[in-house]
């Protein structure tokens, strides 16, 4: 009301600018809880990431966290893209659920990261990249082919697929990616659930803490190499390190340590966490601190 009065316009006119200035990235609109105004930023410094965003789920239900965490990934990617961009998108339960509230984008490439996984209530990702090749401002770059298959052989052959080859080679040079973090524990890792026994506890004895599209990597951050990775169809490690702007999504207090062995890597650049997890990140670092 205060902008249509100094510039003699209605409200109405006023309200639709916004909003085209919001779907355009021109303007953003943040609603920061007062009770804590530093935490976010004291996350990012105590975890050395650029940015750290803390999505406040208490008092919901666990969809409705995972939505309210979902809205906020969709909206950073909103925030930082921008036209003529090549951003990577990886599949995970979280970014799954997360693809319903994806906006309206500019003209851009969009490379899907890694192959999905059959668990119950999937597939929105995919189909979403696929109704968004429907545009003529976008180009997509889907990959038909789960995260995870049985050989190594039958990996290299999807791998050689041209769709397949073609997404993955365009992930050399991403300008954003969007990637979700598990734990390398039951519970807290989609390709943990798939894979048998002695995929878990190879990993483990290796020293892997977590896992991004199943990339495997250890407590410093450094990829751990196992007999997985031929089998898996996605991004690789290397390439996510050489993609300038990385968001990572990770929820649940039990994902504290294999975030901040993400951290570590040094690729993460915004960070988005519930509130559940950013506590746990804080006593996490605050006793690894102490240990120092």
């Amino acid at each position: 009301m205060d902008i249509a009065a100094q510039f003699g316009v209605s409200r109405f006119q006023v309200a639709t600018l916004l909003k085209q200035a919001r779907d355009q990235g021109v303007v953003t609109i943040e609603i920061r809880d007062p009770r804590r105004p530093s935490r976010d930023d004291d996350l990012a410094r105590m975890l050395g990431v650029e940015r750290v965003q803390v999505v406040d789920v208490s008092g919901t239900t666990e969809i409705e966290g995972t939505e309210r965490v979902g809205t906020a990934v969709m909206g950073a990617l909103r925030q930082t893209l921008r036209s003529r961009m090549t951003v990577g998108i990886s599949w995970s339960r979280t970014m799954d659920l997360a693809a319903k509230f994806l906006p309206d984008l500019p003209p851009c490439t969009i490379v899907q990261l890694a192959g999905a996984l059959q668990v119950p209530g999937s597939g929105t990702l995919p189909q979403v990249i696929s109704n968004l090749g429907a545009s003529p401002d976008i180009t997509t770059l889907p990959i038909h082919a789960p995260l995870v298959v049985d050989g190594a052989a039958t990996a290299r052959d999807l791998m050689r697929q041209p769709e397949i080859a073609q997404a993955l080679e365009r992930a050399d040079g991403l300008d954003l990616a969007v990637v979700a973090i598990g734990a390398w524990q039951a519970g807290e890792s989609s390709v943990w659930e798939k894979v048998a026994a002695a995929d878990r506890d190879e990993a483990l004895a290796a020293g892997a803490v977590g896992e991004i599209s199943g990339r495997l990597f250890d407590a410093a951050g450094d990829h751990v190499a196992t007999a997985l990775d031929d089998r898996l169809i996605g991004v690789r490690y290397d390439q996510l390190r050489r993609t300038p702007h990385v968001v990572a999504v990770a929820h649940g207090p039990a994902r504290a340590a294999a975030v901040v062995a993400a951290a570590a890597a040094g690729f993460v650049t915004h960070l988005i966490v519930d509130s559940t997890l950013a506590e746990a990140l804080v006593d996490l670092l605050e006793t690894l601190d102490d240990e120092s």
